[in-house]
């Protein structure tokens, strides 16, 4: 049993209450919607929260679960082997989800909801920035793609800090320091941390709402 993102949750697991019994296994993925409600108006614990993300569509996504009073080992486990399939997923406790939130698919695969946005107009800033330079749009925004895709990846997978990795490529001298202090001077990574954190406060209000 899903349930999906609404302000209306509260009416909906209202109206189904009677149909929740303790025998089912109910998961939210409804953002902003704290687990000790959902329990409340279903009128027990066996719930689990998952934030997955929309790169599960081409399984890739960045999930984060947090188990209800009494949901199982066994329920987690459950839980974790569907959501696995596509994508990767990790426990947190609920009290992080609102940073999650803002965080999700950020640098390292980059964290996992809003964070893919980021990355998509990284990518479109990239592809335009490769068609001013004059290249084909076509081109621009396959190198763009395929180059976030192959950082992600060397970010997971090579077990070196980000700013190790781009130490490795940043020559002296070079073509990518020169690039890097542009987007210093731009406030960069400042930016993206400001994105972040209005993310994180509007998911702690909506949790409010």
């Amino acid at each position: 049993h899903f349930l999906c993102e609404t302000p209306s949750v509260k009416n909906v697991v209202l109206q189904l209450r009677p149909l929740l019994s303790k025998k089912k296994l109910l998961v939210s993925i409804a953002a902003g919607v704290k687990l000790k409600d959902l329990q409340e108006w279903a009128g027990h614990g066996r719930f689990i929260r998952v934030m997955p993300n929309t790169p599960s569509a081409v399984g890739e996504a960045a999930s984060v679960m947090s188990m209800g009073g009494a949901a199982t080992e066994e329920d987690g486990e459950l839980v974790a082997k569907l959501f696995g399939s596509v994508g990767k997923i990790w426990r947190a406790d609920e009290k992080l989800f609102d940073a999650i939130t803002g965080l999700r698919y950020m640098f390292l695969k980059i964290l996992s909801g809003s964070g893919p946005a980021y990355i998509y107009l990284a990518i479109e800033a990239l592809a335009d920035g490769g068609v001013a330079a004059g290249l084909p749009r076509e081109l621009a925004l396959g190198l763009a793609s395929q180059t976030v895709l192959g950082a992600a990846s060397m970010a997971i997978n090579s077990g070196k800090h980000p700013g190790q990795l781009k130490d490795e490529v940043t020559s002296p001298g070079g073509t990518t320091i020169a690039g890097i202090h542009e987007l210093e001077k731009s406030g960069f990574r400042g930016t993206l941390m400001n994105a972040v954190v209005a993310a994180t406060k509007r998911s702690q209000e909506l949790s409010k709402s």
